[in-house]
């Protein structure tokens, strides 16, 4: 797909990819199993029907950003029982991924993975692609002191926790207003469309939005080749 806007002028020397739906494709559908799991662990702290979890889980992720964030802040959950709990999921539906493999090997720059998950739940959906050699560093929610993204000062922590000069870095997610922090520090960002992704973008501006892409792998192999053949006229 062509660019939506123009990107910035420097080429990348670091990459930042989120983790769900981005790497592995949307089809696995982990948060289904993720956000029952959620659902269970509400009903069963609260002591609530499934029904009434439901309601709970979604008014927290409103107003809190994250459910975690309002059990929490409301009801001082452990976030880290919390987190275990939820992704004690089965992560078969994720395979191996031989194309994302060769398009990570051929990328150049350093590589770290940003995701509202914890290390953990990355180190094992990363082992199922057969991805995580090429990766320096997970930030997490943990790292992110459990704020999710789009909160701009988990960006600008991972930033100077790994010295990252946003102006030649690149970051790839399928949520688009989580790109909106990245484009304001002057990253180049990357949009991975899902059915579920254009539908939440439907009423936000995408101005901070540089490229777009259905398939993480082939836009990646892409921009490689691009890359090497400007180099070769070069």
């Amino acid at each position: 797909m062509p660019p939506l806007h123009d990107p910035p002028f420097h080429d990348p020397d670091v990459w930042l990819f989120d983790l769900d739906n981005t790497l592995y494709p949307a089809r696995c559908n982990l948060f289904a199993q993720i956000d029952v799991r959620i659902g269970r662990y509400i009903s069963d702290w609260l002591k609530v029907t499934p029904e009434e979890a439901r309601v709970v889980q979604k008014a927290y992720w409103r107003d809190h950003g994250t459910s975690m964030r309002g059990m929490m802040t409301l009801h001082g959950v452990d976030p880290t029982h919390y987190l275990d709990y939820v992704h004690d999921i089965d992560y078969s539906p994720v395979e191996a991924s031989p194309a994302l493999e060769a398009s990570l090997k051929a990328l150049p720059g350093r590589k770290i993975i940003f995701t509202a998950g914890d290390v953990p739940h990355a180190e094992r959906v990363m082992e199922r692609l057969g991805v995580a050699h090429h990766f320096e560093a997970i930030f997490d929610i943990v790292a992110g002191e459990y704020w999710p993204k789009p909160h701009k000062q988990i960006y600008e922590k991972l930033v100077k926790q790994h010295n990252v000069d946003p102006t030649r870095a690149a970051f790839a997610d399928d949520i688009a207003v989580n790109l909106k922090p990245a484009a304001d520090m002057g990253m180049r960002t990357v949009w991975i469309r899902t059915g579920e992704s254009v539908k939440r973008a439907a009423d936000i501006n995408l101005d901070h939005i540089h490229h777009q892409t259905d398939d993480l792998a082939t836009w990646l192999a892409d921009w490689v080749a691009e890359r090497n053949k400007a180099e070769k006229k070069a």
